[in-house]
């Protein structure tokens, strides 16, 4: 435990961004889940928009620094492979 009064503060804020950025995180790991279980379905419409979903998520997760941006480019590119292997 810190007993120094920055370092207390510091880690105030650092529980308070990581709560904050749980939610973004959270959010774009189940869009993207949910695009998976729809493509394997085959149901082209239904995945189209899950897809969709997934890659709005992650594009906001970048935009607040939740994740990188590499990292959300990587996971919509993989999403986007599996999406366009079912015109196959």
């Amino acid at each position: 435990m810190a007993n120094i009064k920055s370092q207390i503060k510091r880690n105030k804020q650092n529980q308070a961004a990581r709560l904050r950025n749980r939610v973004y995180r959270g959010t774009a790991r189940t869009f993207v889940r949910k695009a998976q279980a729809a493509i394997r379905t085959e149901d082209t419409d239904k995945s189209q928009v899950e897809v969709l979903r997934a890659i709005r998520a992650l594009d906001k997760a970048a935009a607040k620094g939740v994740i990188h941006k590499n990292n959300a480019a990587r996971r919509k590119s993989r999403l986007m492979a599996r999406y366009n292997s079912l015109d196959n």
